[in-house]
């Protein structure tokens, strides 16, 4: 692994983070995965960073109020300016072993200045054969964005 290339948050999923249903609400999910992915890429860039894209947001098993919630975001792949972020929400009963996926995407960020122009970051090595298959997805997903892109603003228009 790459030297400040992963960031893990864990938390306990709290009351307050619930949905009428009684599990944790998507949005408060999107939430700490933004959180944490910011973290890793600020890390990574030592710049402030904007989100730019948050892609195949997969919702696996609900969190529940009182679970020990991971959240692991690691940088799989870095273009000039961005960073691209795998990943994975993890949750488990605080006083067992068995721990479940509950999510997983791959969110993009950019590193900017003080008058928030692009920045170039770090280039990003894979070290092993899992980040180099999760830079191909990466890279894949990123691909299919921009096509996604253009096919909006030919469909749409903008």
């Amino acid at each position: 692994m790459n030297k400040n290339s992963e960031t893990e948050f864990r938390f306990l999923a709290e009351p307050t983070d619930v949905n009428f249903g009684g599990k944790v609400h998507g949005g408060m999910v999107m939430k700490w995965i933004d959180q944490a992915s910011y973290a890793c890429a600020a890390q990574w860039s030592k710049h402030y960073c904007v989100t730019v894209s948050a892609n195949a947001i997969r919702f696996i098993q609900p969190i529940l109020v009182g679970q020990m919630v991971t959240i692991t975001a690691r940088i799989v792949h870095t273009g000039r300016t961005s960073m691209h972020i795998y990943v994975v929400v993890r949750a488990s009963d605080p006083k067992k072993e068995e721990i479940t996926d509950t999510n997983r995407c791959f969110i993009t960020f950019m590193a900017i200045d003080e008058d928030g122009t692009p920045v170039e970051v770090p280039t990003f090595t894979p070290h092993s054969k899992e980040e180099e298959m999760l830079e191909k997805v990466a890279i894949s997903g990123k691909d299919f964005a921009k096509k996604l892109d253009k096919h909006y603003q030919q469909m749409v228009g903008w």
